[in-house]
C-alpha cells in the first residue's frame, strides 16, 4: 500500500510547481499589459508621429494603436483581467492542497500583494517614467494581441453598447468634439510647459494667439473708426500729398463729402510713383485716378478667416462695416499677425503708451486699450468675451457709465475712472485685489 502512494505523492508536487510556473508565467503577463496600458496612454502622440515620419518602424505600430484606440484598450483589458482571475485561481488551488481550507484566506491576501506590487505599481510606475521607450518596445505585440483579441473585443464593445441604449445613454453621445479636444490640448500642454519653466511667456502668448484666431472676429482685432487717418479726396492735390507723407501709414482711406462716404484707398507708393513721373509738378497729379477700389468686409467675420482672404486676394487693407453698412474701422495683414506676434513697430510707427505701470503695483491705462492687449503685457487673465477694450469691460460689469473717481471689483481687480470725455472712459487705474489695501473695520457704537 505505501508502494502504491509514492506515485500519486510524485504526480502531486509535479502538479504543483507546475501550477507555480504557470503562475508565474501570468503574471509577467499581467505586468506587461499593465505597462502596456500605462505606456500607451501617456506616450506622446506627437513624438511618434515626428519617428515615424523620420523612419522609425516600431513608432507606426504605436500609432496604429493611437488610431484604434477602442480595440488596443479592448485588447489590454480583456488579456490583463483574463491572466489576474487565472493567476488567482491556480494560486488558490496550490494554497488549497498545500494548508487545506485556511488556503482561501491566504489565497486571497497572497494574490493582492503580487499583483498590486509586481503585476500593478511595479509596472506601471516604470512604464509613467519611460512612456515613449516602453510604447515603442511593447507596441508590435500589443498591436498582434489587439487584432487577435478583435472578434472578442468587437463582441464586448457592441453587447456594452446596447445595454447603455437600454439605459438611454447614446455611446455616439460620449464622443467629445475632436477639434476642440485638440485645441484644448495643445492650449494646455502650452501652458504646463510655461508653468515648468520650459516656455518663454512670450513664446507661450505667440503659440496661444494662433489657437486663438479661430474663437476672434474682426471686431475684435479692428483698429476703430475714431482712430483712422483719413484723406478728404475734395483737397487740392498739394494738401493731399503733405497730408499722406506726414501720416506713418502707408494706406489712407479716401472720402468725399462725408467721412463715412469712402471712396478708396490711397497707397502712397502710388503717389510718389505718380509725382515722380510728373517731374515734381504737384498740379499735374490726379490723386483720383490713384484711389483704389475699397474692400469691404463685416465685422463679424472670424480673423482666421480673414487671414485667409488677405493671402488670396494678395492685399493688406479692408474696411470694416456693421450690419447696416455703416464704417466701423479698418483690419490689415499686420493687425492679424500682431495677435500672434504681439505688437509690430518700425522706424515709422509713433509710440503708444497706453499701459503705464505705476510703482504701488497698480497700472495705468488709456480705455482704448484692449483687454487682450492688457493681458499680453500684463500677463492677466481678464475675460474679453464681453467687451472688445478695458472701458467696455468697465461699462458691461459696471451696468452703466461711471462718473470720473468711481472705483468697480471685479475679475480680481479694483478699476478706478481717472478720465472721461463725454460718454467715454478714457483713463482707468487697474489695481490686482491683493495689493488693495484692506477697509478698516467701522467701529460699532
Amino acid at each position: 500500500m505505501e508502494d502504491a502512494l509514492v506515485p500519486a505523492q510524485v504526480l502531486t508536487t509535479t502538479d504543483l510547481l507546475f501550477s507555480v510556473l504557470i503562475t508565474l508565467v501570468l503574471m509577467i503577463f499581467s505586468a506587461f499589459f499593465s505597462a502596456s496600458e500605462t505606456a500607451l496612454t501617456a506616450a506622446s502622440r506627437a513624438r511618434m508621429h515626428q519617428l515615424e515620419k523620420d523612419g522609425e518602424k516600431r513608432a507606426s505600430h504605436v500609432n496604429w494603436l493611437f488610431a484604434n484606440r477602442e480595440q488596443m484598450v479592448g485588447a489590454v483589458l480583456l488579456g490583463n483581467t483574463f491572466v489576474n482571475i487565472a493567476s488567482s485561481a491556480l494560486v488558490t488551488s496550490v494554497l488549497l492542497t498545500l494548508f487545506g481550507d485556511a488556503g482561501v484566506a491566504l489565497a486571497a491576501l497572497v494574490t493582492t500583494a503580487l499583483v498590486l506590487i509586481f503585476c500593478e505599481v511595479l509596472p506601471k510606475t516604470y512604464a509613467i517614467t519611460n512612456a515613449d521607450g516602453v510604447a515603442l518596445r511593447i507596441g508590435r505585440a500589443v498591436r498582434i494581441a489587439a487584432t487577435i483579441f478583435s472578434p472578442i473585443v468587437a463582441a464586448v464593445g457592441w453587447l456594452v453598447a446596447v445595454m447603455l441604449n437600454a439605459l438611454g445613454v447614446k455611446s455616439q453621445g460620449l464622443v467629445e468634439d475632436r477639434e476642440e479636444a485638440a485645441h484644448e490640448e495643445l492650449r494646455g500642454a502650452i501652458d504646463l510647459h510655461h508653468i515648468q519653466g520650459s516656455v518663454q511667456t512670450t513664446d507661450r502668448n505667440m503659440l496661444g494667439g494662433i489657437l486663438d484666431l479661430k474663437d476672434l472676429e474682426v471686431s475684435d482685432v479692428m483698429i476703430h473708426r475714431k482712430n483712422i487717418t483719413m484723406i478728404d479726396g475734395d483737397l487740392p492735390p498739394e494738401e493731399i500729398i503733405e497730408r499722406v507723407l506726414s501720416q506713418p501709414h502707408t494706406r489712407l482711406p479716401v472720402y468725399k463729402g462725408d467721412s463715412d462716404n469712402i471712396v478708396g484707398v490711397l497707397h502712397a507708393k502710388d503717389l510718389l510713383r505718380a509725382l515722380s513721373r510728373a517731374h515734381g509738378n504737384v498740379k499735374a497729379v490726379n490723386v483720383s485716378a490713384l484711389v483704389a477700389k475699397p474692400w469691404f468686409i463685416p465685422d463679424s467675420s472670424p480673423v482666421a478667416d480673414q487671414l485667409r482672404a488677405f493671402l488670396q486676394r494678395r492685399t493688406h487693407f479692408a474696411l470694416v462695416v456693421d450690419e447696416y453698412g455703416a464704417l466701423q474701422g479698418l483690419i490689415t495683414l499686420e493687425d492679424i499677425l500682431e495677435e500672434i506676434v504681439g505688437e509690430i513697430r518700425d522706424e515709422h510707427d509713433v509710440p503708444v503708451s497706453g499701459v503705464r505701470p505705476q510703482p504701488d503695483g497698480s497700472t495705468n491705462v488709456d480705455g482704448w486699450i484692449t483687454i487682450r492687449e492688457l493681458n499680453r503685457v500684463m500677463n492677466w487673465n481678464l475675460p474679453d468675451e464681453e467687451a472688445t477694450t478695458v472701458a467696455g469691460l468697465v461699462i458691461h460689469e459696471a451696468q452703466t457709465i461711471p462718473e470720473t473717481g468711481q472705483a468697480f471689483k471685479f475679475h480680481g481687480f479694483k478699476f478706478e475712472v481717472l478720465r472721461k470725455q463725454r460718454n467715454q472712459i478714457t483713463g482707468l487705474r487697474v489695481t490686482p485685489q491683493s495689493l488693495v489695501p484692506a477697509q478698516p473695520a467701522t467701529p460699532k457704537p
